[in-house]
C-alpha cells in the first residue's frame, strides 16, 4: 500500500486501485496509464508540482491530455508566477518519485488545484504513489482528501 491509498482507506473513501506493468522506456507516464487501462486521456490526471513565486510549492492536477497554463495556475493559487518545481524539491516534499507523484498522502501536504474538467466525470484516475499504480475516485473525494480547489488550469 502507498500513503495515497492508505489515506483513501483511512477516510473510508470509495476507490479502486488499478495496476499495470510500467514500461521504463515510456515517454509519458500519464499517457502510458491511460493506454494500459483503456481510458480516455481526459479522464486520467497527472500531478505536477509547481514553485509559486519561488517561495512555495503547490500541486496542479490536470488531464494527461492537457498542458498546464502557468499563468492560470499562478492565478488559481493567488501567485504572480508559477514554474515547474525542481525534481529534488518535488521528491523531498512529496515523498514520491517523479512519474509516481500522487496528489494523495504526500509527506508535506501542499496546496492543490484540480482542473475543473475533473467534474465532468463520475470518477477520475490519479497516481496512487507508484509508477504503474492508479487510484480511481470521485472528483469531490479527491478535492476533499487534498483540501484542494477546482480551477481552470489548461488553455
Amino acid at each position: 500500500m502507498t500513503p495515497g491509498i492508505n489515506l483513501a482507506k483511512k477516510y473510508k473513501i470509495t476507490h479502486r486501485v488499478h495496476e499495470y506493468a510500467h514500461n521504463t522506456s515510456s515517454a509519458s507516464y500519464g499517457t502510458e496509464a491511460a493506454e494500459n487501462l483503456g481510458l480516455a486521456e481526459t479522464r486520467v490526471f497527472k500531478t505536477l508540482v509547481l514553485s509559486l513565486d519561488g517561495r512555495e510549492l503547490a500541486v496542479a492536477v490536470l488531464p494527461v491530455s492537457s498542458m498546464l497554463n502557468m499563468k492560470l495556475a499562478a492565478r488559481a493559487f493567488g501567485a504572480k508566477k508559477a514554474a515547474m518545481a525542481d525534481k529534488s524539491e518535488v521528491e523531498r516534499s512529496t515523498g514520491y518519485i517523479l512519474g509516481g507523484v500522487s496528489p494523495l498522502g504526500q509527506k508535506k501536504r501542499l496546496r492543490t488545484a484540480i482542473d475543473e474538467s475533473a467534474t465532468d466525470y463520475p470518477t477520475v484516475y490519479v497516481s496512487a504513489g507508484r509508477r504503474g499504480l492508479e487510484i480511481e475516485l470521485a472528483p469531490e473525494d479527491l478535492k476533499k482528501l487534498t483540501g484542494g480547489l477546482y480551477a481552470t488550469l489548461c488553455q
